[in-house]
């Protein structure tokens, strides 16, 4: 007999988590208990609760978690500007650790000796769901029917529904629907069939949900208006929103301009290359004006350093590392540095794109005073710029120096060599090293340009 008594699962109602269901049931004669989470996929979750109840589930959790994935995970990883390999905008990575909290804490509620997870052995989310799991219930067992099953293939998937008469979607089944898709608020990705040769276009039909063809885009710019306050989007257009409110009505105004999507074949963390296909429309629009308000009032340096933690950021995120100490470590460095980032930005959509049209904040560090190209009344003084320039060309100047004194040595002892005559370098002083290293060159200099001047006229 297992020692498995309750299992709480991942379960959408799909045919992986259905299959897994069953499979729980009898392989380890425990009760399995269902989670189910709306973060915003676009599906009505009542079919889960009732294929669960179906397939003898006691306890159902269905939980609206929409704002909760906005507000605490979406929009903190978008203070930092987060992007994975230079286009990725992380919309499955960021969704695992609330999944993963959820999951332990039901685990805790109910008592249960185990969670699982429908991840399959070859992808990143079996490591994202359970180091999410392991940093929060350190001692939780997880079982992964992926690296413990034989059903390896969607046909023996199929073949075990039949067989335990689990209902099967007749896309499923037909494979009019080829691809493995995630969805919730932030995204929608793509991957599996067709996709799975690099070198082939996406189908025009069966994927890109969220947004239209550039061909069929408005032929009319559409202005957009993002209020910012800490760093957090806040209101659109004037009109103040819960944040899931807010990505929503993002995804649905960029959407309809064709902008967000990304065709990337990725470095998974599990040591392979995976093409996939992904529909970002509100986080693309989102990203740019982020950027664009902090223009306006973080410090240079700051926002230099928010640049290069970045992308140590991001693949704490892309690997599942959200709830690390490095990760929290850094999140209270991005978000101190959100105190000023306040105001409002104007974008322009447009065929697939989302151009910054204006930005103002009343915490604004731009000074028209200083960086105007006309009379600016004495606000800064160009002479400064010389002293500048010359300590930070300092190091320059010396290597340059240094290089122009090997090279006259070296022609020096050649033309010496032919002449059978040994030399010695020119000697050095504090004043006058430059001039003694690079006297030959500056003294032909003069001819060579006359010769040119000669030659051209």
């Amino acid at each position: 007999m297992s020692d498995v008594r309750k299992v709480v699962l991942a379960y959408s109602g799909g045919l992986d988590t259905s299959v897994i269901l069953k499979w729980l049931q009898d392989t380890y004669g425990c009760e399995v208990i269902t989670f189910t989470a709306d973060i915003g996929q676009g599906e009505e979750l009542e079919p889960a609760r009732e294929k669960a109840r179906r397939a003898g589930v006691k306890k159902i959790y269905i939980e609206d978690l929409r704002e909760e994935f906005v507000r605490d995970y979406v929009f903190p990883m978008f203070r930092a500007n987060t992007v994975y390999e230079g286009e990725y905008l992380l919309g499955t990575s960021i969704a695992r650790p609330l999944i993963a909290r959820r999951l332990v804490e039901i685990a805790r509620r109910e008592n249960a000796d185990a969670i699982s997870h429908g991840a399959t052995g070859k992808g990143n989310d079996q490591v994202r769901f359970e180091l999410g799991a392991y940093a929060l219930m350190p001692n939780v067992r997880i079982i992964a029917p992926w690296r413990e099953w034989d059903l390896l293939s969607r046909d023996r998937l199929l073949a075990y529904a039949d067989a335990n008469g689990i209902p099967v979607d007749f896309k499923k089944r037909s494979g009019e629907a080829p691809f493995s898709m995630d969805a919730n608020l932030l995204h929608i990705s793509y991957e599996g069939g067709v996709l799975e040769d690099p070198s082939r276009e996406p189908p025009a039909k069966g994927m890109w949900r969220l947004t239209v063809p550039l061909e069929k885009a408005p032929g009319k710019p559409e202005d957009i208006e993002l209020e910012f306050r800490n760093g957090d989007l806040v209101a659109i257009d004037g009109r103040r929103m819960k944040a899931h409110e807010l990505l929503a009505e993002l995804n649905q105004r960029a959407g309809r301009h064709g902008i967000g999507r990304l065709d990337l074949v990725e470095n998974r963390y599990v040591g392979m290359k995976s093409r996939g296909c992904y529909e970002t429309p509100g986080g693309t629009v989102l990203l740019r004006a982020h950027r664009a308000i902090e223009s306006l009032t973080l410090d240079r340096e700051v926002a230099h350093l928010k640049d290069d933690l970045m992308p140590r950021y991001a693949s704490l995120i892309y690997n599942g590392y959200w709830w690390s100490p490095e990760r929290e470590a850094l999140q209270t460095l991005i978000d101190h540095t959100q105190r000023n980032v306040n105001g409002k930005v104007t974008l322009r959509l447009y065929k697939g794109n989302a151009i910054v049209v204006s930005r103002s904040s009343p915490d604004s560090l731009f000074d028209a005073r200083i960086s105007t190209f006309e009379d600016d009344q004495g606000a800064y003084d160009q002479a400064d710029a010389g002293g500048f320039i010359k300590l930070n060309a300092l190091r320059l100047r010396i290597a340059a120096n240094k290089a122009a004194n090997k090279a006259a040595n070296k022609a020096a002892n050649k033309a010496a060599a032919r002449g059978g005559k040994a030399t010695r370098p020119p000697a050095k002083s504090s004043k006058g090293a430059s001039a003694a290293a690079t006297g030959k060159a500056t003294k032909s200099a003069p001819r060579k340009a006359a010769r040119a001047r000669n030659a051209g006229g």
